[in-house]
């Protein structure tokens, strides 16, 4: 709890979810809260249970909203410590039948939503002398999946570029950190609406098969808040809290591709695995 006493963090995507989860751990470890969400009405229902934190109605696919969160935190607290980037949503159905407007709504929120975040953040945090980002990515951004492909796109993406940062920012020694979160089942929201106009009876099967594993393994998501908390204050890069959801699928995964072999997915009702 001393580790985080007193710092201040920003969070998108806050209202619900691993966001929210996020937030009410934050604030039971003291730390002061800037928190985003397109939703404005549960945001400020969020904020206002949270004594002393702000609400900041933002939509993350807004470049200048991004620099106007910023310019609220420094506002109102005078700096930031933690960046969350976590805003996410899901998209699902047949890659070649989801329709563009869908596809580019995965990428504003999961993956232009971080880089916006980085670019309104980042040089105020070197320029303050301190500061940590946490992007949010997924099991899935290791392990792409079938019926699912803009989600495994931007995620997959979202690794690529929280890498990419840690190196620059190592390269000009900034005293800036960088994490990488890859939840596994969290019991959040994400699936309530990923059907786009199209029809796709398999996708909806899909997304009922996900719903029940979310049920039945999925953490809270005030539990899985703790795991990552747990893991910043180790300094750790890679926050993996459900590490049976990651690792054996990235053994798999990396051995298919070393072998050269084609990939090979199996689906008995459940979680479409690399085999």
């Amino acid at each position: 709890m001393a580790f985080f006493e007193g710092k201040i963090a920003v969070i998108t995507g806050a209202a619900s979810g691993i966001g929210r989860g996020l937030a009410e751990r934050g604030h039971a470890q003291g730390m002061k809260l800037v928190l985003a969400d397109r939703d404005a009405a549960a945001l400020g229902a969020l904020a206002a249970s949270l004594d002393g934190a702000i609400a900041v109605p933002t939509d993350v696919t807004d470049p200048a909203a991004l620099v106007a969160l910023a310019d609220a935190a420094w506002a109102a607290f005078g700096g930031v410590d933690l960046l969350f980037n976590n805003a996410g949503i899901m998209a699902t159905g047949y890659s070649w039948e989801i329709e563009p407007a869908r596809w580019d709504a995965s990428i504003n929120v999961n993956l232009k939503g971080i880089l916006h975040g980085i670019r309104a953040f980042v040089p105020r945090m070197i320029a303050q002398g301190r500061g940590h980002i946490v992007n949010t990515a997924s099991v899935g951004g290791f392990g792409a999946s079938p019926l699912m492909a803009p989600y495994s796109v931007t995620k997959f993406a979202a690794v690529a570029l929280t890498e990419s940062l840690h190196a620059e920012l190592a390269m000009i020694g900034a005293p800036v950190g960088v994490s990488l979160l890859a939840p596994g089942p969290v019991k959040t929201g994400i699936f309530d609406n990923p059907f786009g106009d199209i029809a796709n009876p398999a996708a909806e099967h899909f997304v009922a098969e996900l719903r029940h594993m979310l049920d039945t393994y999925g953490l809270e998501p005030g539990e899985f808040a703790d795991k990552v908390y747990d893991a910043l204050a180790e300094g750790q890069f890679w926050i993996v809290p459900q590490p049976e959801a990651l690792d054996p699928m990235l053994k798999a995964r990396t051995e298919t591709i070393l072998a050269r072999r084609t990939p090979e997915f199996s689906w008995s009702g459940g979680d479409p695995v690399e085999a």
